[in-house]
C-alpha cells in the first residue's frame, strides 16, 4: 500500500481515525473526512500532521462531498486506490417509537453516504482497472439482539451489506474489489454516545469474552485493501459474536 491513495470517511475519531493511523504508518496516501471540521483537524494534528495525509470536512450524505474527496485525492496524490466508507451513525430506539425523521437520518448518513461516495470513486477505479472499496457494516445485521432494538440504523446497515455484494458483481470485471467489515462491539467513542458507560460489560457477547479494539478493524481493512482475490464478502471482526454463545 505504499504510495497508494486511501479515502477514509468518518476519520476524526474511533475506528476511522485508527484506520487512518494504520495506513499513514504504512506510507499510504490518506484523505481523511469527517462532517466536523474542528474534530477532523484535531485528529489530523494528533496523528502528527503527516505529509502523506490531507483532510476535507463535509457531509457524506450529500453527493458533492464524495466528488470533492475524489478531486482532492487526485490533485494531491494522483489516484483513488481504496475507499473506506466508515462514516456512520448508530443508536438504539424501540421499533414502535421510530419516526420518519429517524429513518431519514440513518438512511441519509449510512446508506446514501456510502452510496454517493462509492459513486464518486468508482469511475476513477474503472480508469485504473483496479480498486478496493471497504464498507463498514455491523454483525447485528445477521445477529439480532432483543435488548438492543435498533431497526432504524440496522436497516440502513443491512442495505450496505446488500450494496456490497451488488457492487462486487457489477465491477468485478474492472478489477474493483468490494467488501464489508462487520465489527462486533469495538472500544470507541460510539459506546458513550449511545449510553454505554462500560463497554467492557458487553464482553460476554463475544466468544473471546472481550470487546474488540479499533486497531483490529484497521488490520482487517488493510488486509482487504491489499487482497486481490477477495470480493463481495462480509468479514465479521467480532470475536465470535455471530457464531455462538457462552453460557
Amino acid at each position: 500500500m505504499e504510495n497508494k491513495t486511501v479515502i477514509i470517511t468518518g476519520a476524526s475519531s474511533g475506528i476511522g481515525k485508527e484506520i487512518a493511523k494504520y495506513f499513514i504508518a504504512r506510507k499510504s496516501n490518506v484523505v481523511m473526512n469527517s462532517s466536523n471540521e474542528d474534530n477532523l483537524k484535531k485528529a489530523y494534528e494528533a496523528l502528527g500532521s503527516p505529509l502523506n495525509a490531507v483532510y476535507l470536512a463535509g457531509d457524506i450524505s450529500k453527493q458533492e462531498t464524495g466528488q470533492k474527496l475524489v478531486t482532492l485525492a487526485l490533485e494531491k496524490f494522483n489516484s483513488v486506490d481504496v475507499l473506506i466508507n466508515n462514516a456512520g451513525v448508530f443508536s438504539p430506539k424501540p421499533f414502535l417509537d421510530v419516526e420518519e425523521t429517524d429513518l431519514d437520518f440513518y438512511w441519509n448518513v449510512n446508506l446514501k453516504g456510502t452510496y454517493f461516495t462509492s459513486q464518486a470513486a468508482i469511475p476513477e477505479m474503472i480508469k485504473q482497472q483496479n480498486g478496493s472499496i471497504i464498507n463498514i457494516g455491523t454483525v447485528l445485521v445477521e445477529h439480532a439482539i432483543d435488548g438492543f432494538p435498533a431497526t432504524a440504523p440496522l436497516t440502513s446497515k443491512g442495505a450496505i451489506h446488500s450494496l456490497t455484494r451488488q457492487l462486487a458483481a457489477e465491477f468485478g470485471k474492472n478489477n474493483i474489489k468490494v467488501n464489508t467489515i462487520a465489527p462486533g462491539i469495538i472500544r470507541s467513542p460510539l459506546q458513550g454516545k449511545i449510553g454505554i458507560e462500560d463497554a467492557d460489560s458487553l464482553a460476554g457477547l463475544h466468544l473471546l469474552n472481550r470487546i474488540g479494539e479499533a486497531n483490529e478493524i484497521a488490520e482487517a481493512a488493510y488486509y482487504l485493501a491489499t487482497s486481490n482475490f477477495v470480493t463481495g464478502e462480509t468479514i465479521n471482526v467480532a470475536g465470535g459474536h455471530t457464531v455462538g454463545h457462552a453460557i
